[in-house]
């Protein structure tokens, strides 16, 4: 059986930052394999058009850059809060200010959304609600494992 719409996909695959000489960035050899739902879950548009039409046992490299996969960095989406925004009971967790630190964030219209400590400064801290993977070109190199 053959990649197609609606069909379920497992692959294994090594994730690196831009070329196969790259940073890993994942790997899924050591654990369970991506499972998707061809076109019907979310996923890179050009990582399932490189896979369409394959069976299981196809090797596969796909190179995705930034800005197919998922964009540029976006110098908007840095922003400065005041640390008075994060009291918790009347006290400021200074835990949350360390730098790599993930702050959980909701809009005034209710959605979520996951800031990255960038910078702390001496009475704010800048997050940064880019993808973590934003401006980064992707290489995969990988394998079809089933198709059903």
């Amino acid at each position: 059986m053959k990649v197609a719409q609606g069909s379920k996909v497992s692959v294994h695959y090594t994730l690196y930052s831009d070329s196969p000489e790259g940073e890993i960035i994942e790997k899924t050899r050591d654990g369970e394999p991506l499972e998707f739902v061809f076109e019907e879950d979310p996923m890179l548009p050009k990582f399932e058009a490189a896979l369409e039409g394959l069976s299981a046992g196809s090797k596969f490299t796909i190179a995705i850059g930034a800005v197919d996969a998922y964009g540029e960095e976006d110098e908007s989406l840095f922003v400065e809060f005041p640390k008075s925004e994060f009291l918790e009971d009347g006290e400021l967790n200074e835990e949350l200010f360390e730098i790599g630190e993930v702050i959980p964030m909701q809009t005034p219209e209710g959605d979520m959304l996951e800031g990255v400590v960038c910078e702390v400064k001496l009475n704010s801290i800048i997050l940064d609600f880019n993808h973590p993977l934003a401006g980064e070109n992707l290489y995969f190199e990988g394998e079809v494992i089933e198709v059903k």
